[in-house]
């Protein structure tokens, strides 16, 4: 890490097992059972991440719109997929963010998109990382 940045928060966790175990936070605030893709004994990281990213996306537009003395929609929505791929039996990762902006006029919507793409630190963390495709829905 360099000098200059400042640090506005680590999210601390401990996972035991793997992708069958379980996820706690340090506060106590996240206490999970993690369990295979496709399985009902848990959450697995795939939909964390997705929860983490649409959350992180929501925050980066509400950030543009901000700058740009909007107000998000009331009912705004991101819809994330993240795919976990399997290729010459290596595995990777996909992503897909199904925006929702209802009432805001497409162009204007586009704009708080692009913007946030642009922003938000999983975006930045992923960029030429895996396959990403954002959507305007609705």
């Amino acid at each position: 890490m360099s000098n200059d940045q400042k640090v506005i928060y680590t999210g601390k966790t401990r996972t035991t097992g793997g992708r069958e175990g379980k996820a706690v936070s340090n506060d106590g605030q996240l206490d999970i059972s993690l369990g295979l893709p496709g399985s009902s004994k848990g959450s697995n990281p795939e939909q964390l991440f997705a929860a983490g990213w649409s959350a992180c996306f929501i925050g980066a537009m509400g950030l543009a719109a901000h700058a740009l003395q909007i107000r998000l929609p009331e009912n705004t929505a991101v819809n994330a997929e993240i795919d976990l791929v399997t290729k010459d039996g290596q595995y990777n990762l996909q992503a897909r963010l199904y925006v929702e902006l209802p009432g805001l006029e497409a162009t204007l919507a586009q704009q708080l998109i692009t913007s946030a793409h642009a922003n938000c630190p999983y975006s930045k963390a992923t960029r030429n990382n895996i396959p990403v495709s954002i959507e305007l829905v609705g």
